[in-house]
């Protein structure tokens, strides 16, 4: 949804006012305006080079942009201090990225529960035991990332982004290297996060199936929104995919 100054803050999740980032000579993203409502889950797709990667890492706060504002909920990231806005990546956003981003040490418990220990918390047990065993790992806690599928570390990545019951969740191609049939179960993961907590869901991604899971699909080209597509199907996003 086009950002507005005028939006009301409760309604929406993440706000982007004239977002331009640049490296260089090369701009990334030119004067990109957007707001995701609260709740929802939307899909990005464009093709390499069209600012997906970039689009996210400023959204999300990992990454600042060279101009414009981006606000999470209310506070606005630019305001903010590297150790605010770390502190606020932790506590109130979830990251699910395609190279699972685990820690090999670790077993699957402790890399679950790692954003809440940096934070000084305790996870929620009943919480803990619905989300491992909502994404299929309940019987993997003990066991280090060297000794799980690469689905099933993508499926630990999932649990340690909602375990925290993050305001929103931010994946970078979670699905690209995985198979067809563990793909659609994290994509289905992702969607009742959204319907079942009310979580909003942001997915970077090129496979036109996985954009089906959203409720709409924005079109990035040349670090610009060149369109939006509501209530996609697979075949909707994939003809105006070929477009770009």
């Amino acid at each position: 949804m086009t950002a507005s100054a005028t939006l009301p803050d409760t309604a929406y999740a993440v706000t982007l006012e004239r977002v331009t980032k640049t490296y260089g000579p090369v701009t990334a993203l030119d004067n990109v305006s957007w707001a995701f409502p609260r709740g929802s889950f939307t899909a990005i797709m464009g093709a390499s080079g069209s600012g997906k990667s970039t689009f996210l890492h400023c959204a999300s706060g990992l990454d600042r942009p060279t101009s414009g504002t981006v606000h999470l909920g209310a506070t606005e990231l630019g305001r903010l201090r590297e150790t605010q806005l770390t502190r606020l990546r932790r506590d109130r956003i979830g990251f699910v990225f395609q190279g699972y981003n685990l820690v090999p040490t670790m077993n699957v418990r402790r890399n679950v529960t790692l954003p809440m220990f940096l934070g000084g918390k305790k996870p929620d047990g009943r919480w803990f035991d619905e989300v491992v065993h909502r994404v299929g790992i309940a019987e993997r806690l003990g066991h280090r990332p060297d000794q799980l599928s690469g689905g099933q570390q993508q499926r630990v990545a999932v649990a340690r982004a909602l375990v925290t019951r993050p305001e929103i969740v931010f994946a970078d191609e979670p699905t690209a290297a995985l198979d067809p049939n563990t793909a659609a179960h994290v994509l289905r993961l992702l969607r009742e996060a959204a319907d079942r907590t009310g979580q909003t869901v942001v997915l970077v991604t090129h496979d036109p199936a996985a954009a089906a899971f959203a409720d709409s699909v924005v079109f990035l080209s040349a670090g610009r929104i060149v369109d939006e597509l509501v209530a996609p199907t697979s075949a909707t996003v994939l003809k105006r995919w070929e477009t770009l």
